[in-house]
């Protein structure tokens, strides 16, 4: 069989179960009664004094959260690498240096670019 087929085949199996447990939860679902206690505001037990204090978060958290996943994610590659490179070779100490000065070059674009100093002011 063609593999383009198998995975039309595989993906169309997958949006099928989707739209059925979707389907059949709006169906056999609890349908919830819109009550006075219901549409109450749950922050904390109270209700709020004034809508003007709720502001959008910042674009420059953005960055930062971007940044920190970055480096949680080459962090858990180094363990990967660290456990996969049992015979040491040559090649594989060129790509852990290689890797290493890629997190070093994201780490000086982070200092040069303040990002870190943008969202403590």
């Amino acid at each position: 069989m063609n593999p383009y087929a198998v995975f039309l085949l595989y993906l169309m199996t997958i949006l099928g179960v989707v739209a059925l447990v979707l389907g059949l939860n709006r169906v056999l679902g609890p349908k919830p009664v819109a009550t006075g206690t219901k549409l109450e505001p749950f922050e904390c037990g109270a209700t709020p004094v004034s809508t003007l204090n709720v502001k959008a978060v910042p674009v420059k958290y953005c960055a930062v959260a971007i940044v920190f996943i970055l480096f949680d994610l080459e962090t858990v590659f180094l363990f990967v690498w660290a456990l996969g490179a049992q015979p040491l070779t040559g090649f594989m100490l060129f790509t852990f240096f290689v890797f290493m000065a890629l997190l070093v070059l994201i780490l000086l674009y982070v200092y040069k670019a303040r990002l870190i100093e943008a969202v403590t002011e």
